[in-house]
């Protein structure tokens, strides 16, 4: 087989090297900004693709809100990064439940996810959410 070619079988050390030259290219090497280091950090880069003031509820137990999708927030495809969504969902699900039961000490016990379509780099996106807020 020639080489490049998918279907030749790679030496254990080919394997790693192309392995590290993959993560390589997703960035993984890349230094963090000093901001990153910060105690709120990943508070402070949901709040930033997310308005408070897009929040809207309706009279079902449901929460849409419009996210902006910027470059810090993307993947390698440049669509919203999975990981993104959740971290939203949780936050707004969480500001949502202490609006139900007040400030209390709670924990998000669930959280699951359904994709209907990438949300592409600079684009806005509807993200609905379905709660089920549970206190004593």
């Amino acid at each position: 087989m020639a080489e490049g070619d998918p279907g030749r079988k790679l030496s254990p050390s080919d394997s790693r090297e192309a392995a590290l030259a993959f993560i390589s290219t997703l960035g993984a090497d890349a230094r963090l900004p000093a901001a990153a280091d910060l105690p709120d950090a990943h508070s402070a880069l949901v709040r930033a693709i997310l308005s408070s003031t897009v929040v809207s509820a309706s009279p079902d137990p449901r929460v849409s809100c419009t996210i902006t999708v910027s470059p810090a927030v993307t993947n390698s495809y440049n669509t919203l990064h999975g990981g993104a969504v959740a971290a939203v969902a949780e936050a707004v699900g969480m500001a949502c439940a202490r609006a139900a039961a007040g400030d209390k000490e709670m924990f998000l016990g669930e959280l699951s996810t359904a994709y209907l379509a990438a949300a592409r780099l600079h684009c806005c996106s509807l993200l609905m959410l379905n709660l089920d807020v549970i206190y004593q």
